[in-house]
């Protein structure tokens, strides 16, 4: 089965299908670079990058852009507040935006493109628009966009504009979902503003802009995928279709791929509900970076997730329990031989991940999958039922959900650290929960020293030198690593 998507602009679920042989050009809206991401945001970035692990895995090339917006209202404001120039304002949190993207495993697209790199050529897209009779100049040296003159408008958010007021205008960046009127392309500078001098004058882009021009810079005036979230389909999703397709006359983009929002505790996240976090202060609270991956994704994008504090715990659980398989995999002594009732667990396992992907990235059933397969296979290693043989190919399987899922590298310490020591150097050292400190010391011992105490720890045990055995343990524990004694040797984890 091919992959199926969920295409907002169709309504339904249509088998994917490259415009262009095997190359797979997406664009996905990136950050707004004012302030730290919010889980909200990562919510949609997780899905995205699941999407695009996907399509690698499926053997697509593939051709991702996303954009940083480094100029918008409020970026403007608070950059003339600060009394700094946008770049200065927008530099912290756009490295912040790439820090924490690593600190979640998500990859990076083959293109970062920045609102302020391509102003003179979002400019000449509005002259273009303009001389096609869809944008107009106001008294200040504006320019809006002529929704009227676009008869399909309303065309992705399925919304009924027909008795929009023709030429009512809004200039703010984001308004109230049924407010359809002529939205802003360009805004002359205002005092104390930041503006650029171009061909259509003095100001900056709009931000419905911003998206139009540099998708269709790198991917050309038709491409396959535009991912966001749902906040975005009306009216930035909408805008850019009216002003792409009134461009070029063309189809814009093929297919329109949207995630759900999350609630935080059952409620909506708010600043003023006190249920408002970022990444960083999860992790400032103790939670590894990969709980709150592995969280993010374990409902389909298209569901609406509840993130809960007791749902981190479990995801943190569910984690530990891959990396103990994989560990136990690894390091034990397995009969030799091969059992092929074990072959064939394994190959359904893959064969259910799979199809599950396929199933418009349905990753709580690819989740179940690997689940069953880790239950299963523990039970047969524990009967003595799992032989050498049948290793790799199990490891192979677990290979495949690292692919998509990208959480069993126990990295989180090094993470942590990271985030602890910028915490000390922002004035925040009083975020830093005894957790998280706890387990950003265990970042000082490699994967590889860890091993080596280990084993230096059961050797002690053999030879009965119990003192250095308990103080490889204490050490150990001391770096936030935990030693577990099974019938198949030493297992350790971290805290």
């Amino acid at each position: 089965m091919a992959l199926q998507l969920f295409n907002t602009l169709s309504g339904k679920v249509e088998k994917f299908h490259p415009l262009e042989d095997n190359l797979v050009r997406m664009y996905a809206c990136g950050p707004t670079v004012y302030d730290y991401g919010h889980i909200g945001n990562f919510r949609t970035f997780v899905a995205v990058d699941v999407l695009r692990r996907f399509l690698k895995q499926s053997g697509y090339q593939l051709k991702h852009v996303m954009n940083i917006t480094d100029v918008e209202d409020k970026i403007i404001r608070n950059a003339a507040r600060d009394g700094v120039t946008v770049q200065e304002y927008t530099r912290k949190y756009t490295d912040a935006f790439l820090e924490d993207s690593d600190a979640l495993n998500i990859q990076h697209p083959e293109l970062l493109a920045k609102a302020t790199e391509h102003i003179q050529e979002m400019a000449h897209f509005i002259a273009d628009l303009r001389d096609k009779g869809y944008a107009y100049q106001t008294d200040d040296g504006s320019y809006y966009f002529r929704i009227a003159k676009f008869p399909e408008y309303g065309k992705l958010s399925k919304k009924d504009f027909e008795g929009m007021t023709d030429g009512a205008r809004v200039d703010v960046d984001e308004y109230e979902k049924d407010n359809a009127r002529d939205f802003a392309l360009w805004k002359a500078p205002k005092p104390g503003e930041a503006s650029w001098d171009t061909e259509i004058g003095p100001g900056r882009p709009g931000w419905h802009i911003e998206c139009s021009q540099m998708s269709m810079k790198y991917l050309g005036d038709s491409f396959d995928i535009h991912c966001g979230g749902e906040d975005l389909i009306f009216p930035h999703h909408e805008n850019e279709i009216a002003q792409s397709e009134a461009l070029t006359g063309k189809p814009f983009v093929k297919v329109w791929v949207h995630s759900r929002f999350l609630l935080v505790e059952g409620e909506k996240m708010a600043k003023s509900a006190g249920n408002f976090f970022t990444v960083r202060d999860l992790v400032l609270m103790g939670h590894k970076p990969s709980s709150i991956r592995f969280l993010l994704m374990s409902v389909p994008y298209r569901k609406q997730l509840n993130f809960t504090f007791d749902g981190l715990t479990q995801a943190a659980n569910s984690v530990e329990r891959l990396r103990n398989f994989k560990r136990r995999l690894e390091t034990s002594q397995f009969p030799a031989g091969s059992n092929p009732a074990i072959v064939e667990l394994a190959e359904r396992a893959s064969t259910e991940m799979r199809t599950a992907m396929e199933d418009d990235l349905n990753t709580a059933r690819a989740l179940g999958a690997v689940f069953d397969l880790v239950r299963d296979a523990n039970a047969a290693a524990d009967n003595g039922q799992v032989h050498q043989d049948n290793v790799p190919k199990l490891l192979q399987v677990l290979n495949q959900f690292e692919e998509i899922f990208a959480v069993l590298k126990d990295d989180d310490a090094a993470k942590v650290r990271a985030t602890v020591e910028w915490a000390k150097t922002e004035g925040k050292a009083d975020k830093i929960s005894a957790a998280a400190a706890e387990l950003a010391k265990a970042a000082s011992l490699s994967d590889e020293d860890v091993e080596k105490l280990v084993a230096e720890h059961s050797q002690a045990r053999k030879t009965r030198d119990f003192a250095r055995s308990d103080a490889i343990r204490n050490q150990l524990a001391d770096n936030g690593i935990i030693l577990e004694n099974t019938k198949e040797g030493v297992r350790w984890k971290h805290k």
